[in-house]
């Protein structure tokens, strides 16, 4: 009893002098500095016994981040709040556990995906060392690991239970819930205006290409919840409403990607869902890609006929995504192509660097491709193609390592689907890959895998995937031994 009241004695005590030097720090020396250590030590604690609520945690702040830069914009440097710094805890704890326990499971390690993503990494780890700006392409490199270790390694031991699959999608729906009705309250103050409909999302979004990216492979997920709850009325009646909320919202975005994104998600699920032979689909593929090739002047000529501008009309805004003739943005996104195959034409195969793209790509720009809103001042975005950027900054291969992880992830996801008889399991490998397959498709047009508004959906998603394929592949079995269990602890 008198230890017990030792170490209370001693815990006021010490929180006593905490307080007394961190007044002294704030009168004397102006700084807050010592406010942040209660803090740091409550992320400890949760890193080292609550690891799962920790990343859960993560995940939920992720939505409403937002960039050192809003807040110090002098800083040389970017990079989100509180998440980004939470990750690189993490991320050092994490490794650290590692050398100390050895116990990571070796199941994760040796999967095909696995495989796939060292593969990747290794390859930015190279074409930093040879990058024309090694210390950019260093802190891209270590951005990559962040989201990587907390969001596929890390969240793969978390989703060993079943149940917080589940719990990972809605941690991220709640909050993007609420910042789609403050983003909705902030646009009807303008009206609903397309050009409103670029910042009202801001400071939380950079802009409404990613803020709708996110929406996008989120409403997937939205509609398989509701064959995952249909026996919970009260719930299926809030999924309608969120469904709702976020198709507005994706409307209301004015993200011609988003949209588009969509109808390949959806084309996708018929894929799968109707069983067509997946020979077909990539003979039909080749088939539309070899007409393009051969007929892409005609093409070409043809689209530029449409003069049609993005607007806040719909039926004009949707009649723009053809528009290379007119639209400013389109006609950037052609002049950053082109630039990012120039530069890969110029070094093929170890590329620029990691994330250098934005600060060498102003002399691959011709005269006559800029637009109204070109720059040289590397201020704004990147190549706006999730696979022409790895071109032109890693060269050929690494771009081939990143469709090597997509073509990974879809293969086993669909391997998984087919061989597991659970319609949950089913469902849940049909949301995760849908929700992929948006980001897939919006990777033609934006690159966001920088951001942490993207990256932790992205490799989540492809962490449910895993996990459902390496731990919960016979989950209807486990349930009836589960069901068992529980009925003969009852009649003992």
């Amino acid at each position: 009893m008198n230890s017990i009241k030792k170490k209370i004695g001693l815990f006021y005590l010490l929180g006593a002098g905490f307080v007394v030097l961190n007044a002294l720090a704030i009168l004397k020396f102006e700084t807050v500095a010592l406010s942040a250590i209660p803090f740091l030590l409550l992320i400890l604690l949760f890193a080292f016994f609550a690891l799962d609520k920790l990343l859960m945690v993560i995940v939920f702040l992720t939505p409403f981040s937002v960039p050192l830069k809003e807040i110090f914009p002098s800083l040389s440097f970017d990079m989100a709040l509180p998440t980004e710094p939470l990750l690189f805890g993490l991320l050092l704890i994490f490794l650290f556990k590692q050398a100390m326990e050895q116990s990571y499971d070796k199941r994760i390690l040796r999967h095909p995906v696995s495989i796939a993503i060292y593969i990747y990494l290794f390859w930015i780890l190279i074409t930093s060392l040879t990058s024309t700006m090694v210390w950019v392409s260093f802190k891209f490199l270590l951005a990559k690991i962040w989201f990587i270790v907390g969001f596929y390694f890390v969240l793969l031991l978390i989703l060993k239970d079943y149940k917080k699959i589940s719990r990972f999608f809605w941690a991220y729906i709640i909050p993007l819930s609420a910042l789609i009705i403050i983003t909705l309250i902030k646009h009807a103050g303008h009206g609903f205006n397309q050009h409103s409909a670029h910042f009202v999302m801001t400071p939380f979004y950079n802009d409404h290409t990613s803020y709708g990216a996110a929406l996008a492979m989120f409403l997937p997920i939205l509609i398989g919840m509701l064959s995952l709850h249909k026996e919970k009325t009260h719930l299926k009646y809030v999924i309608y409403t969120l469904i709702g909320l976020f198709a507005l919202a994706i409307v209301l975005s004015y993200t011609r990607a988003a949209w588009v994104s969509l109808i390949g998600a959806f084309g996708v699920y018929l894929i799968i869902r109707l069983k067509i032979n997946y020979k077909w689909v990539l003979a039909g593929g080749g088939i539309l890609l070899a007409l393009f090739l051969i007929y892409k002047t005609d093409i070409m000529i043809e689209l530029e006929q449409n003069k049609t501008d993005s607007s806040s009309d719909f039926k004009d805004h949707v009649k723009s995504i053809s528009n290379v003739a007119t639209d400013a943005s389109n006609k950037e996104r052609i002049n950053r192509w082109n630039c990012a195959i120039r530069m890969f034409e110029e070094k093929p195969v170890f590329g620029w660097g990691p994330g250098t793209y934005q600060f060498q790509y102003a002399p691959f720009q011709k005269s006559y491709e800029k637009t109204i809103i070109s720059t040289n001042a590397g201020d704004m975005g990147n190549a706006h193609s999730e696979y022409l950027g790895p071109l032109s900054e890693s060269g050929l291969f690494g771009m081939l390592s990143l469709f090597g992880v997509i073509i990974t992830v879809v293969v086993v996801a669909l391997r998984r689907y087919k061989l597991t008889k659970d319609k949950q399991t089913r469902t849940l490998l049909l949301m995760a890959l849908t929700g992929l397959v948006t980001y897939y498709v919006h990777g033609f047009l934006n690159n966001f895998l920088d951001t942490d508004k993207a990256s932790v959906p992205y490799w989540g998603f492809i962490a449910i995937i895993v996990a459902i394929d390496l731990f919960h592949a016979n989950h209807e079995k486990d349930l009836a031994n589960e069901k068992k269990a529980a009925s003969k602890i009852e009649t003992a």
